[in-house]
């Protein structure tokens, strides 16, 4: 293994030096997806630096979910994440589709309750109303992505339940049997820690990062449609979007 000198006088830590070149690496597939990197001792030699200072940038990386832990084998490159652009109003199975993957469904749960008052609030229907919990795994290629439930009004949707949604969509379902046309949604994003739940469906290693989303979907009159509750597999996911300039701004 040929060595390859940091810049020791340089403004950032040699760790973060370190950091950039394993990405640098990783990202032209000098490394490639689930490859074992070389151990902490053989980059220490490589880069003539301390151990300590090669723990600390895989350590970054692993907080990036850029690599990932095998005890007792090594440490590993992850794969890359699903590039999730934030610009049409696409369902999962779309979303999947468009990138070339087989998605699927397992659903979890699929019942008629009694409206929580946050879920009320979030639909703007009464606190005694009856809504539809639509609970599922979302998987692409086999792979566990999401987990995802999707609450609406029971009077809007009262056949609902007669589907199944391990191999239907939902979205292909209330633009065909209900004939609606789902225009817009209110969307945030944000980051956190997995539940125990979260993490035995979506296998992923305690403690693990989801993204949560949170999303109202609304029909061309203006109606609310769904409030959906998501949270996506922080290891595999990078949501994105575009961003115009306002007027004056220069």
């Amino acid at each position: 293994m040929a060595t390859q000198h940091l810049q020791r006088e340089a403004p950032a830590p040699l760790h973060v030096q370190l950091k950039s070149r394993l990405v640098a690496d990783i990202t032209t597939r000098r490394y490639q997806a689930h490859q074992r990197l070389p151990s902490e001792r053989e980059l220490s030699e490589k880069y003539k630096v301390s151990r300590m200072t090669v723990r600390q940038a895989l350590l970054d990386l692993a907080r990036d979910g850029a690599i990932y832990t095998r005890v007792g084998k090594g440490t590993f490159v992850s794969e890359e994440k699903i590039d999730q652009q934030l610009r049409a109003l696409t369902g999962f199975t779309q979303d999947v589709q468009s990138r070339g993957g087989v998605a699927s469904s397992k659903v979890l749960e699929i019942k008629v309750v009694t409206a929580t008052p946050d879920i009320a609030a979030a639909l703007r229907i009464s606190p005694d109303d009856e809504i539809i919990v639509l609970a599922r795994l979302r998987l692409s290629d086999k792979i566990p992505l999401a987990v995802e439930t999707a609450h609406l009004p029971f009077k809007n949707f009262p056949n609902l339940l007669k589907h199944n949604f391990a191999k239907e969509s939902l979205y292909d379902v209330l633009e065909r049997d209900y004939k609606i046309t789902l225009t817009y949604a209110e969307q945030s994003i944000e980051a956190s820690l997995a539940t125990r739940s979260e993490i035995d469906l979506l296998k992923l290693k305690a403690p693990a990062a989801v993204l949560k989303m949170r999303r109202l979907t609304f029909s061309k009159d203006g109606s609310i449609i769904e409030y959906v509750m998501a949270s996506y597999r922080g290891d595999r996911y990078k949501f994105r979007s575009t961003l115009q300039p306002k007027g004056g701004v220069q």
